[in-house]
Parts: structure tokens; C-alpha cells; sequence
């Protein structure tokens, strides 16, 4: 049976780092896949005119590769997300989730150390009342390089990874992913390198009991 699936970003890479071996699967399996984009980079934050359009270009080429049936990119600035910024937030993805009715939506931790990440969990979280979106069945965060394992090491603010998808299968599509956004990528020990990529990869799937995986936390599941 087909699922519609929506995974939401802070930012563009965000979703490949997190589940894009997880969103192969989904692929694989048929799923209607969507992607939301919370905030973008422009020439009036500072950025140059040839990066912002290579971002551009990066996200239409994810999109090609993944086979998105939607991209919706809300264009917030990046690194400005706060809590005033959820009054017109949430209305603006409670829309959307009223119109694709997704089964299925993964977004950033609740904990991550980027405040867009937090932000966008609230806001995502806000909009995932079952009796305001009857058809989520899974929500689910999902753990990203260099901001997940940053954060504060307190415990009310810890990722624990309480679900595991087998990707040993699409190990290597996820690496050329992200290989697209190649300005993101570092060489070991920076987190975003494909060396890392790997690694966590592996001990994700070691716990698994599998090659490779990916892993996320439940905040809920509702079977009916």
C-alpha cells in the first residue's frame, strides 16, 4: 500500500544527512514522497549570487534524484528561526499537512544544537494532533552530522535512536546524495564527511543487526 511520506528540513541537506537512505527505501517501496524546505540562503543575507544559485540548482537535482512528488521551500532567512517566528509558522506548515495528508513525516530533533532544528521540530510538532491530522501514523526525528551529536549533553535533551531502518542496500545512493551538496562536505574529522557519513552509518547498523543504517526517535506511532 502506498504511503505519503513528508520529510521536513531546516535546511537543504538536512534530509539526505538524516533518512536519505530511508527515503530510497520509501522510493523503492513505492511511496508518494514530499519535501519541505523551511528556510533558504539569498544574496541579501550576504551570500554570493553564484553560491545562492548552486543551492538552487543542489535542491532541484535532489529532488530529481529522490523523485519528490513536491518540493516547498517556505524561504524563511536560515540562522534567523526563534520563537516568534512559530506564530506564522506553524499556520504556514499546518496547510500543508492539511493538504498532502502524509502518513508519514520525519523532521529535525527537538534537541539539535542549531536553533532552526529545534525550532522547526516545534513547529512541525504543533502540527501533528491527531484529531487536527488524522492521517499521521509515524512521526519521527530524524539525528543530522554536526548538529544532533552537538547538542547540549543533558538528558532532557538527548537523541535516543528507539527506531532503525536497514539502508545497507542504498548506502551508496545516499553517499552520491550528498555528494550534490558538495560545499557541505569536509574531509575526517570534520562531522559532514563521507568517512563520517559511513561510520555512523555502521554503528547504527551494528545495533541493528545489519550493515548499515539509519537511525530516529519516535515521538509517535498510531496504528489503527
Amino acid at each position: 500500500m502506498i504511503k505519503k511520506v513528508l520529510v521536513v528540513s531546516a535546511h537543504p541537506d538536512d534530509e539526505t544527512l538524516g533518512c536519505g537512505g530511508t527515503l530510497f527505501k520509501h522510493k523503492s517501496n513505492g511511496d508518494e514522497l514530499h519535501w519541505l524546505i523551511i528556510t533558504n540562503i539569498s544574496v541579501e543575507q550576504g551570500y554570493k549570487e553564484e553560491f545562492v544559485s548552486k543551492r538552487q540548482k543542489e535542491i532541484k537535482e535532489i529532488k530529481e534524484i529522490i523523485g519528490f512528488a513536491s518540493v516547498t521551500k517556505l524561504d524563511y532567512p536560515t540562522m534567523t528561526l526563534s520563537s516568534e517566528t512559530l506564530i506564522e509558522l506553524i499556520p504556514k506548515i499546518s496547510k500543508i499537512v492539511s493538504r498532502l495528508k502524509p502518513e508519514v513525516i520525519y523532521t529535525t530533533n527537538r534537541s539539535d544544537a542549531h536553533s532552526d532544528h529545534r525550532i522547526v521540530f516545534d513547529a512541525v510538532a504543533a502540527c501533528t494532533k491527531s484529531f487536527r491530522y488524522p492521517s499521521i501514523k509515524k512521526f519521527i526525528m530524524y539525528e543530522t552530522l554536526s548538529e544532533t551529536e552537538f547538542a547540549p549533553a543533558l538528558i532532557e535533551k538527548q537523541f535516543i535512536p528507539n527506531y532503525f531502518v536497514d539502508i545497507s542496500d542504498f548506502m551508496n545512493e545516499k553517499i552520491e546524495l550528498m555528494k550534490v551538496y558538495s560545499s557541505e562536505l569536509g574531509k575526517h574529522p570534520f562531522p559532514r564527511s563521507i568517512e563520517n557519513i559511513k561510520a555512523l552509518a555502521t554503528l547504527r547498523g551494528a545495533f541493528a543487526g545489519v550493515r548499515y543504517a539509519e537511525a530516529f526517535q519516535i515521538v509517535h506511532i498510531i496504528e489503527k
